[in-house]
């Protein structure tokens, strides 16, 4: 990586949290500036303009949330060790892994009816998501672990929906105990597929 590329590469760094925590809309170049401890010009020599900043913000944020969901779920060695490690990591929506909230959630909410590129972008994440969820599912049924009654594309589309809706309300609510319901219910749900369900309460 060249030197304008590692100073590109920074100012995004520092850009991201701001974009996460105040949005496009909400996010300044002189906020970005005093994060990055760089002249105008600089970023400027690296970004045509704000909305060229914003997209590369978006692309960070999106990547570095996938990049901590599998590092997370990886983890887990069975297909219901690596779903229950999936809620298990968003069980604190005060505290998410990137300051501000999840990231996919706050682009889209703010993308949806005004930012036809960054929705294009969260919308490549979510269906990302749901492979990726559908897929661990699916090896799950496939190797005995989950009765193939066990639909998995709408459960994957009704767990990553529960966990991202009640990230907002625990959120606005400041209390994370709608979360530690929600992982339950949705852990509880998941063993009733199991074909040799354990006789172990599901834990948080």
């Amino acid at each position: 990586m060249t030197k304008a590329e590692q100073t590109k590469q920074f100012i995004i760094e520092q850009a991201a949290p701001i974009y996460n925590e105040k949005g496009i809309a909400g996010t300044t170049v002189d906020e970005v500036l005093a994060a990055a401890n760089v002249a105008r010009g600089c970023l400027y020599n690296h970004f045509e303009n704000k909305d060229a900043l914003s997209y590369a913000a978006a692309d960070f944020l999106l990547k570095k949330n996938d990049e901590k969901v599998i590092a997370a779920v990886s983890k887990g060695k069975t297909a219901k060790e690596q779903i229950h490690a999936y809620l298990n990591f968003s069980r604190n929506p005060l505290e998410t892994h990137i300051s501000g909230g999840c990231p996919i959630f706050n682009l889209a909410a703010e993308a949806d009816d005004n930012n036809p590129i960054v929705k294009e972008k969260v919308k490549k994440s979510m269906i990302g998501a749901h492979r990726y969820f559908s897929s661990i599912l699916k090896e799950g049924v496939k190797n005995g672990e989950f009765s193939e009654a066990l639909d998995v594309s709408a459960f994957a589309y009704k767990m990553f929906a529960s966990v991202e809706g009640t990230i907002l309300i625990c959120r606005v609510l400041g209390n994370s105990q709608p979360m530690q319901s929600v992982i339950k219910s949705l852990k509880q749900e998941l063993k009733t597929y199991e074909l040799q369900p354990s006789t172990e309460e599901p834990t948080l």
